[in-house]
């Protein structure tokens, strides 16, 4: 049975505009997402490689680390976008961080591999995986040490699957109707992949996680 809060929603859907990328030598980048008006569709992607993500009208640069069906939609608390703007001291819009979705009321990082959201009344998105800091998020925020304080932080933000595809808009709630009977959250995937390597063999009780972040757990085990 699904859980509904009535203060779980999307507050902004956001959309890539493409720009130079002069911080990782590639062409251009997707990270500069803004706010859109009106429905967005959302489908599965397919495989990583093409650029393709989940929203229609986005897409990726560096192909080879992001997009794909196990990256087709980036998901970050508002809340946890708060909590940089104090940091920071200075405004932090939807967006910013490069989500293609800002989220209230919603526990983005304490979300379980393989947990599903239903975001108004199509889209099942599947929480599959944490964010990794890059080189260019660093550089797009103009913050120098910008990776080590976000990796520190272990507020990543996820990585989402397209289970059923449709349209979602800014205001749709977000209802949790399925939790997978074990604990690997988002922020326990990110802390394993990063500062904490011996939390690695507790990934593999999460059978939704991405191939490859099992098989570096499996490396670790010895499995």
């Amino acid at each position: 049975m699904g859980r509904t809060v009535a203060a779980m929603k999307v507050l902004s859907v956001n959309v890539g505009r493409p720009r130079p990328n002069p911080w990782k030598g590639l062409g251009l980048t997707g990270i500069d997402k803004r706010p859109v008006t009106g429905p967005v569709a959302v489908t599965a992607p397919g495989p990583k490689g093409t650029g393709a993500v989940g929203l229609a009208g986005d897409r990726v640069h560096d192909v080879k680390h992001h997009g794909g069906s196990d990256q087709a939609v980036y998901a970050y608390a508002r809340e946890d976008l708060d909590g940089w703007e104090a940091e920071f001291g200075r405004s932090l819009t939807n967006g910013i961080f490069g989500e293609n979705l800002t989220t209230l009321g919603l526990d983005v990082n304490g979300a379980l591999i393989g947990e599903r959201w239903r975001i108004g009344p199509e889209v099942v998105l599947e929480v599959s995986c944490a964010r990794i800091p890059c080189a260019t998020f660093q550089g797009w925020l103009e913050r120098d040490g910008w990776i080590k304080r976000f990796t520190r932080a272990a507020r990543p933000g996820a990585y989402l699957r397209v289970v059923e595809p449709g349209e979602i808009r800014a205001g749709d709630a977000v209802e949790v109707v399925h939790r997978p009977g074990h604990d690997v959250t988002v922020a326990l995937v990110f802390r394993a992949m990063t500062l904490e390597p011996d939390l690695l063999p507790r990934l593999l009780a999460a059978d939704a996680l991405p191939a490859e972040g099992r098989e570096l757990a499996r490396r670790r085990t010895g499995a």
